[in-house]
């Protein structure tokens, strides 16, 4: 726990990990380095921690840690091959994401992430770079903005909201996170239980403005080609939409290749999977749910790097052992 944050499933990603004491790993998402820490205290002297996270605040939190096993990037995940061939390495024994917005851009007023507080609508991660969400907002078409609020925040009322955002502006632009609140609040006639109307739409822009998504599906190939054998990837996710990626592309890599049932294969030429599936999605318990409530939502996970692509696998589809 730093500066108020509190790592969601932090014991069992950490087991998950199954830390080496001489084992080299990576934190694809610092925030406020709840999961590094632990990471850290199971390392040895000779093991060796690379975190990366496109928070300039996270980075800056990070810097100030004195530790020879540990070194902070100010990058995207979507960097993470990148960040580690400048490095000079290959091969990681464990990679974890801690997807999604972080407790400390939740809570502070100036990040414009929640409608808790009225604040500048900017729901940048990183704070340097990009398009804020009012930028956005104030000249997307009405159509676009319905697109990303349906799909992004699986909201059933997207159009009235688009519309509702659209008409707004033309009158005066829309600059804070109570604006926006309040214009969603008009066009949600009805919302869950203990759900605030603008829950939904908010995710959406957040997501859509940090290309969340896209992030998550270059990543994952990266962290799974720089995992040696019996390598971890864990992956803890707050949101249906990451989780299903996440659930998806650990499948398919531990299906491996696949062919048409009426094309006759042997099976040494297909390419095997290059992930082994370890247990069931995991969640918090309920002492956890209770003690930190963001814990709720989150999925965690598991995959471990299998043998070599092109071992002899078991029968599938048409294809038979020779």
């Amino acid at each position: 726990m730093t500066g108020g944050h509190v790592s969601v499933l932090l014991e069992g990603a950490i087991e998950a990990l199954a830390v080496r004491p001489d084992g080299i790993y990576v934190d694809a998402t610092f925030g406020r380095g709840g999961h590094s820490r632990a990471i850290l205290a199971r390392l040895g002297p000779d093991g060796r921690l690379l975190a990366l996270d496109r928070d300039p605040a996270a980075v800056a939190e990070a810097k100030r840690w004195d530790d020879r096993r540990f070194s902070i990037f100010h990058a995207a995940f979507s960097r993470l091959g990148e960040t580690l061939a400048e490095c000079g390495i290959e091969g990681v024994d464990g990679v974890l994401f801690d997807l999604g917005v972080s407790s400390p851009q939740l809570d502070e007023a100036e990040r414009g992430f929640s409608f808790r507080f009225d604040a500048p609508l900017d729901m940048r991660m990183d704070t340097s770079r990009g398009m804020t969400a009012a930028e956005w907002l104030n000249q997307a078409p009405e159509e676009e903005i319905a697109h990303v609020v349906r799909d992004y925040g699986e909201e059933r009322f997207a159009r009235q909201v688009a519309r509702a955002v659209v008409k707004a502006r033309a009158v005066a632009p829309i600059q804070t996170t109570r604006q926006l609140a309040g214009l969603v609040a008009g066009a949600v006639r009805t919302r869950e239980r203990g759900q605030d109307p603008a829950t939904r739409t908010f995710q959406a822009v957040r997501i859509f403005i940090n290309r969340e998504l896209e992030e998550i599906e270059a990543a994952l190939p990266q962290a799974l080609d720089h995992l040696k054998q019996g390598g971890r990837l864990v992956v803890i996710s707050f949101h249906s939409l990451e989780d299903r990626m996440v659930k998806q592309f650990m499948r398919a890599e531990a299906e491996g290749e696949r062919i048409p049932p009426e094309i006759p294969m042997p099976a040494h030429a297909l390419r095997g999977g290059r992930l082994e599936l370890l247990g069931k999605a995991q969640r918090a318990s309920a002492e956890e749910c209770a003690a930190n409530p963001r814990a709720r939502s989150a999925v965690m996970r598991v995959a471990r790097r299998s043998a070599e692509p092109g071992r002899e696998r078991p029968y599938r589809g048409a294809a038979w052992s020779s």
